[in-house]
């Protein structure tokens, strides 16, 4: 989804020292340098970005295209493009995700579940050349 196409602008912020108490709906982009006890989940229907920087602090649900973590969650995850863990990142909860991107040192305490399962395809069985039985 973000390969080709612009991604949506940061256009809020729950700047460091405060506190939001209760759900979250968003458009576009939103960056949480806060604390956030509720669930927070972008609007359907169009391209969305969440940024959970280093000082941050969830407790509740995350629903989003494309999400970032460098910070704490605690709570289910659930990135329908991308999710891209960054080093400081720790998530206390179950992760889905399409496309999943983790950089050494995050943690997660839960299952991961990517939500594209991709059918496998039975591949033919190699043959070896006929007649031959040298071996």
């Amino acid at each position: 989804m973000f390969g080709k196409k612009k991604q949506p602008p940061i256009k809020s912020l729950i700047a460091q020292g405060t506190l939001i108490e209760g759900n979250l709906k968003f458009s576009d982009g939103l960056r949480v340098d806060g604390a956030v006890t509720g669930n927070i989940r972008a609007e359907e229907g169009s391209a969305s970005i969440l940024v959970i920087s280093e000082s941050a602090t969830i407790t509740g649900s995350i629903h989003a295209d494309h999400v970032i973590i460098n910070g704490r969650v605690i709570g289910p995850v659930h990135a329908t493009e991308l999710l891209e863990l960054q080093p400081k990142a720790k998530i206390d909860g179950d992760v889905s995700y399409k496309a999943l991107e983790m950089h050494q040192g995050a943690a997660i305490f839960g299952q991961l579940r990517p939500t594209a399962h991709q059918e496998l395809e039975e591949k033919p069985v190699l043959k070896l050349a006929a007649g031959s039985s040298r071996f």
